[in-house]
């Protein structure tokens, strides 16, 4: 009897054993590739960052604009494209500092905007349909803009001073058509608080939005942010419609309603900044996809 009880618990133990090897057989594999999911989501994370300039920044940034819109005199542009500015921080330092330009040169996107109705009284536009595009582009080097992230934080004044030229685009105004320019630039003082514009101008208030913390505090993600302005002047428009620049810069300006006093214009820009160390940026970096070989 003692000797079938032995043989008894044997085949139990034997039955146990087979048991914890099948199991171990079947989440070993799921064990093993979870780091490989976890590193492809925090790889996915950064994708963002793809641009920071990693070789001579502490940090990066990538602030992205999906809303809100731009009044120049009294011609207002939707924003209804993403804009995205980005680049880096020579420090890590909460002192306001000059940005260093993204990697590839494209600091500030390349974004047409179109103008609601077009520009009216400059004969030939209604012909071609009267659709004119304005596309924001920066006024000066990327060391020009200025980030404070301490008045971002606690809605001071200048969390993000943004020197901008804009381009208005149509067959008749030609391709040097400007309002601002690099030495006279449309200058933003953004904030995330209550600005105070000299009259005509109300005030208005931004946001710093919400922290979203990814991947372990890795990376500050602060979304529904709004960055506003309306205490900036706005200057006349020049080289519009190329060697007639002379009459239709003119006509322009009387349409939108520049040049323009400070208090009479508005930049709304609502949308999402992350920030990360460039390390970390530098180490989850897309590997570039190898050119293909040519046959000869």
């Amino acid at each position: 009897m003692r000797v079938r009880f032995e043989r008894f618990f044997d085949r139990q133990a034997a039955a146990r054993r087979r048991v914890l090897v099948l199991a171990l057989a079947v989440l070993a594999p799921l064990a093993a590739a979870s780091p490989a999911l976890a590193t492809a989501k925090v790889k996915e994370d950064f994708v963002p960052f793809a641009d920071c300039p990693v070789e001579s920044a502490a940090a990066c940034v990538v602030a992205t604009t999906t809303g809100g819109e731009f009044v120049l005199g009294h011609k207002a542009v939707a924003i209804n494209k993403t804009i995205t500015l980005q680049g880096g921080f020579a420090t890590e330092a909460v002192t306001p500092q000059a940005l260093v330009g993204a990697a590839d040169g494209d600091t500030l996107s390349n974004t047409p905007l179109t103008v609601p109705g077009g520009l009216v009284g400059i004969e030939g536009l209604q012909a071609i349909g009267g659709e004119v595009t304005a596309t924001a582009e920066l006024a000066g080097p990327p060391s020009s803009i200025i980030i404070n992230k301490v008045a971002f934080l606690f809605g001071k004044p200048d969390a993000v001073t943004l020197p901008l030229k804009v381009k208005l685009t149509n067959e008749v105004l030609g391709e040097e058509c400007y309002v601002g320019s690099d030495a006279e630039p449309i200058v933003l003082h953004l904030t995330t608080g209550t600005t105070s514009p000299p009259f005509p101008g109300q005030p208005i208030t931004g946001s710093k939005g919400t922290l979203d913390e990814v991947d372990r505090d890795n990376i500050r993600d602060f979304v529904d942010t709004s960055l506003v302005d309306n205490d900036f002047a706005v200057p006349g428009a020049t080289g519009c419609g190329g060697s007639l620049s002379f009459l239709i810069d003119p006509i322009l300006d009387a349409d939108v309603g520049i040049p323009a006093e400070a208090g009479s214009s508005t930049a709304i820009m609502k949308g999402a900044l992350e920030e990360t160390e460039a390390a970390l940026a530098k180490k989850y970096k897309p590997k570039q996809p190898k050119p293909k070989k040519t046959k000869k």
